[in-house]
C-alpha cells in the first residue's frame, strides 16, 4: 500500500538495517506462513514450529538482549518484527511479545548461572519460558488481590501455592516466571511480591489450556501451583521486589502491543482496500462509494497517527527516557482502530469476510486481544487522564 510507506524526509523512516529486517520478515512470512497455512494452524490450534525455528535461526528471538547472550538490536527492531508478524501469523506476534518480555526479565534479573543458561537457550530457540502474573481475581490490580503465596521452608527455599491465569504459551513452556506474594501488604500492595524462575516439570504444577476467541496458534493457560518447592536461587532479582522489577517489562509490552495492533490494522486495511477495488456492485467498484472510502481513510489516518506515537515512544525509550504515556497512546489508537477496521472490513466483504478461510475474520478475533492486554483500554484512558492531563484519579 504505497500511500502508507514512508517518504523521503520522514523522521520515522526505517534505518537501512531496519528496512532490511522488514524486508526479511515479509519474505519469511510469505514463504513459510502465508495466509493459507496460517489459517490451517489457526483452525487446528497449532503453534507454528517452522516459523519459530526460522526466527531462531535468524537470531530474531533475542532482539534487544545483551550481546553476550546472543542478542542484538533494540526495541525499534522488536517493533518492526512484531508489526510484520501481526499482519499475518498474528499468534506468532503474540508469542514474540511474550518472548521479548521474558528475555528482558531474565537479562535484567537473572543473576544465577542457571538463569543465565536459560536466557542463552531462550534466545537460541532451545527452550521456552512463559510469564505467569495474572490471577483469577485480577489482572490490572493483581498486586492487591494476589493469592499465590511463596512460603519459606527450612531448607532455605520456598513453597509456591496458588493459581495463575491467562498465561501465554505455558502449554509449550519449559520454564515459568512466577510472581508470588512473599510478604504481607504493608504500605503498598506492590511491595512484598517476589519473582521466581520455575521449571514446569516440578511436582505440583498443572497446566490447563483455556479455549479462547482468538490467537489460536499460541496456548493461553491456567497454571496451578500446589506446594511447588523451589530453591532460594530460583528468585529473579530481589526478595519482595518482584512487582517493581516487572513494571519496565509491562511498559515495554504496551509498546509492542501497539506494534501488534498496528500490524493487525494494516493487514485488515490492505485486505479491505484490495477487496473494495476488485469487487463491483451496481456496475461500479465498491471502492468508488463514499461510505467504504471513508471507513478506509479514517483507518489509514488513525494507523499513521499510532505509528507516529509509537515511533516517538521508541526513540525516547532508546534514549533512556520515560515513554510510558506515548506508548499507551499508541496502543490505544492502534488497538481501537484495528478492531474497527477489521469489523468494518468484514461488513464490507459481506459473506466473503465471514468465511473461516478469510484472514479478515481471524484478524478481527486476534486483534481483539490487545484491547485489554497488557492493560485494558479503559484503564489506559484512566491513567492518561491522571498522568498526562493531571485529572483526579478516576479508579
Amino acid at each position: 500500500m504505497p500511500a502508507l510507506e514512508t517518504q523521503p524526509g520522514d523522521p520515522l523512516t526505517d534505518s537501512p538495517e531496519r528496512a532490511e529486517l522488514r524486508r526479511m520478515a515479509r519474505k519469511l512470512i510469505e514463504e513459510i506462513s502465508p495466509n493459507e497455512r496460517t489459517n490451517e494452524l489457526d483452525e487446528s490450534e497449532t503453534f507454528d514450529e517452522l516459523l519459530y525455528s526460522k526466527l531462531a535461526e535468524l537470531g530474531l528471538l533475542g532482539i534487544d538482549a545483551p550481546e553476550e547472550f546472543g542478542g542484538s538490536g533494540d526495541v525499534r527492531d522488536q517493533l518492526v518484527l512484531v508489526e510484520e508478524l501481526a499482519k499475518g501469523p498474528t499468534s506468532m506476534a503474540a508469542f514474540m511479545i511474550a518472548q521479548f518480555a521474558v528475555v528482558q526479565v531474565l537479562a535484567g534479573f537473572g543473576r544465577t548461572p542457571e538463569a543465565r543458561e536459560v536466557l542463552k537457550a531462550l534466545i537460541a530457540g532451545q527452550t521456552r519460558v512463559s510469564f505467569a502474573l495474572s490471577e483469577p481475581d485480577g489482572g490490572t490490580d493483581v498486586a492487591r488481590v494476589m493469592k499465590t503465596r511463596a512460603q519459606p521452608v527450612r531448607s532455605g527455599g520456598f513453597l509456591l501455592s496458588g493459581q495463575k491465569t491467562w498465561t501465554s504459551g505455558a502449554a509449550e513452556a519449559d520454564w515459568l516466571v512466577v510472581l508470588a506474594r512473599s510478604s504481607e501488604i504493608d504500605r503498598s500492595p506492590v511491595e512484598g511480591i517476589t519473582m521466581f524462575l520455575v521449571p514446569t516439570h516440578l511436582p505440583g504444577i498443572e497446566i490447563r489450556a483455556i479455549d479462547t476467541f482468538g490467537i489460536h496458534s499460541l496456548s493461553t493457560c491456567d497454571v496451578f501451583l500446589d506446594d511447588v518447592e523451589v530453591a532460594e536461587d530460583a528468585i529473579l532479582g530481589d526478595l519482595d521486589r518482584g512487582m517493581r522489577q516487572v513494571f519496565a517489562t509491562v511498559n515495554r509490552e504496551g509498546l509492542n502491543a501497539a506494534a501488534a495492533t498496528l500490524g493487525v490494522g494494516l493487514g485488515a486495511l490492505e485486505l479491505a482496500v484490495e477487496y473494495a477495488k476488485e469487487r463491483s456492485v451496481f456496475g461500479k467498484p465498491v471502492a468508488s462509494f463514499q461510505v467504504p472510502q471513508h471507513w478506509m481513510v479514517d483507518a489509514a489516518v488513525q494507523l499513521e497517527a499510532a505509528r507516529s506515537l509509537m515511533g516517538r515512544a521508541a526513540e525516547i525509550e532508546v534514549a533512556g527516557g520515560d515513554a510510558g504515556s506515548l506508548a499507551s497512546m499508541a496502543k490505544l489508537i492502534a488497538s481501537d482502530t484495528a478492531m474497527e477496521i477489521s469489523l468494518k472490513g468484514m461488513q464490507l466483504m459481506g459473506g466473503a469476510g465471514y468465511t473461516r478461510a478469510s484472514a479478515m475474520q481471524r484478524l478481527f478475533r486476534d486483534g481483539r486481544l490487545w484491547s485489554f492486554s497488557p492493560l485494558n483500554n479503559e484503564m489506559v484512558r484512566n491513567r492518561l487522564g491522571e498522568g498526562w492531563l493531571g485529572l483526579p484519579r478516576s479508579y
